[in-house]
């Protein structure tokens, strides 16, 4: 249950004890604020004084929840609980269009960047467009087909100092994130930080780490990954970037082309989502052929994306 709880909510063990507590020494404090508060009234305990009680906890339960969150570090949590919950209430959580509809996506690069930028371009909720880079997405956004806004890139996690995503985030106006190794693979895999900025769904964009298990099982199919392959030939450990193409060559295969699939504990193994195709003619080189699937990556990775998250959405 206490997993299944971790993966739901996006925390580590840490904080899912916390938000316990936070549910409980809340709960018991607006059960003992509405005794007090009887206290001045003439009600004799009855079915009135239980109506009334049970009003004044109903009311009373969210600022004491909000008050045992801020000692308890669990603040930004709880405000986006009570936020769901009272769009639950309220109805406005089937609005067609509602804020909720919009994930809070985060784009995992080690290099320029070539597709995180076609990713951000694509987003429809327009990121951050008073900066320059924004003004020119905005631009892009407007050729783009689809016109329902379901993602807006709010961080970019990067493994490399002066990887290029960097700058196109900075341009962008996008939050960033520089990772180093050992707390990624055997600290807490820097889901904090993801929480903090309400990650829903990771897009994993020439990222060349493999992923630990908790991060998987914390967005479980929230997680994809593009190849500049055709899965399931070509992938595994090493094989990324020219590697893949100089491969592809040497084994004088008549196509290539990319796939998008889950992410996994392995390389390149997760379950197929899609696959697009491009042909490798005799006199293609390394170069060439990775111009190819460029081409192949930019036209298909942020179509997919917003295509897989409507569908998320209405499940």
């Amino acid at each position: 249950m206490f997993e299944k709880l971790k993966a739901h909510w996006k925390v580590n063990g840490l904080n899912l004890v916390l938000i316990i507590a936070t549910f409980a020494l809340g709960g018991s404090l607006c059960g003992y604020a509405a005794r007090k508060l009887l206290l001045f009234t003439n009600l004799e305990k009855g079915i009135a004084w239980i109506i009334v009680y049970l009003l004044l906890v109903t009311l009373l339960w969210p600022l004491c929840v909000i008050l045992i969150s801020i000692p308890l570090g669990q603040f930004s949590f709880f405000k986006q609980y009570l936020i769901k919950v009272w769009k639950k209430i309220s109805g406005r959580s089937h609005a067609k269009t509602s804020h909720k509809d919009v994930l809070n996506v985060a784009i995992f690069a080690s290099g320029a960047g070539s597709n995180a930028g076609k990713i951000i371009s694509a987003s429809l909720a327009r990121p951050h467009l008073s900066s320059p880079m924004g003004r020119e997405m905005e631009k892009n956004v407007a050729k783009f087909e689809a016109k329902s806004g379901v993602y807006k890139v709010v961080l970019i996690v990067c493994n490399k100092p002066g990887a290029g995503v960097l700058t196109i985030a900075e341009k962008a106006g996008i939050p960033s994130l520089l990772i180093e190794k050992e707390r990624f693979f055997n600290g807490d895999h820097y889901l904090p930080e993801l929480q903090k900025h309400h990650i829903d769904f990771i897009i994993l964009a020439g990222f060349l780490w493999k992923l630990p298990a908790r991060l998987i099982n914390a967005y479980p199919k929230k997680i994809i990954n593009i190849h500049p392959a055709l899965l399931p030939k070509y992938g595994g450990n090493g094989m990324y970037g020219r590697r893949v193409h100089e491969r592809v060559i040497a084994n004088k295969e008549k196509e290539s082309g990319i796939t998008i699939h889950y992410a996994d504990e392995l390389y390149d193994h997760g379950e197929i989502i899609f696959q697009a195709v491009c042909t490798v003619d005799e006199k293609d080189t390394a170069a060439s052929l990775a111009q190819k699937i460029q081409v192949l990556e930019h036209t298909h990775y942020p179509k997919v994306i917003e295509d897989l998250i409507q569908k998320q959405n209405r499940s």
